[in-house]
């Protein structure tokens, strides 16, 4: 009987051990809040909000996000995501335009296990996404090409200029050629001695036919008046 009752203690010890040693490994597996972070990040210029899971049970998981605003929630960040995670870690992203210093809240539901929040909240990092770094790189290349194109159109437009203002001078030329020939033959036909000659033995003429008209005039006056 004492061997027995030695046997049956050996045995509730050994039960006992192994039961420990059972929910220590099952506590070991089991999901926990703690095995979830978030972290916001910059996807180049883009915002965003990044969960790890490292649950090494694999245990599905729903992420929920939310902005904060004086405690209470603004807004919900996109859809809630599913996740399985892995000692390593599953991470799931949403993506958000964050400004810096904002709040969010985010939720984990892993079925009857885990119903709670990422403690704390997670707050954004002082500095935004840049966004206005390769706005002024097209900026600046935009009026290279406008200006070079502009010389090539400047040094096209005074060569057939150039053209008109040669072919107009002889042509200038050309008229003032033949015009003092002209000129100098209508003085030759209108300025001759024997026309003005001719004129001037006219009026001659009839001023001495006038004063002779005058003085028979005269003469006939006289005589009627004597009779």
């Amino acid at each position: 009987m004492s061997i027995s009752r030695r046997s049956v203690r050996i045995l509730g010890v050994a039960s006992a051990t192994a039961a420990l040693a059972l929910g220590f490994a099952g506590n070991a597996l089991a999901c926990n809040i703690s095995e979830f972070s978030a972290e916001a990040t910059c996807d180049g210029s883009d915002g965003v909000i990044t969960v790890t899971d490292k649950d090494a049970s694999a245990t599905e998981a729903t992420i929920t996000v939310f902005l904060e605003n004086n405690g209470g929630d603004a807004k919900q960040v996109g859809t809630a995501q599913t996740v399985k995670g892995s000692k390593a870690g599953v991470t799931v992203s949403f993506t958000e335009a964050w400004q810096p210093n904002a709040t969010y809240r985010i939720h984990v539901k892993a079925s009857n296990k885990v119903d709670e929040d990422i403690t704390p909240n997670l707050t954004t990092p002082s500095k935004a996404c840049e966004t206005e770094s390769p706005s002024p790189t097209p900026s600046d290349t935009s009026p290279a090409p406008s200006d070079s194109a502009t010389p090539p159109a400047e040094s096209d437009t005074p060569t057939p200029s150039a053209k008109e203002s040669s072919s107009t001078a002889p042509a200038t030329t050309t008229d003032n050629a033949p015009s003092p020939a002209a000129g100098s033959s209508n003085l030759a036909e209108t300025g001759a001695n024997s026309n003005t000659g001719m004129i001037a033995g006219i009026a001659g003429a009839l001023v001495v036919v006038g004063g002779g008209a005058v003085y028979f005039g005269m003469r006939r006056r006289g005589a009627a008046n004597g009779r």
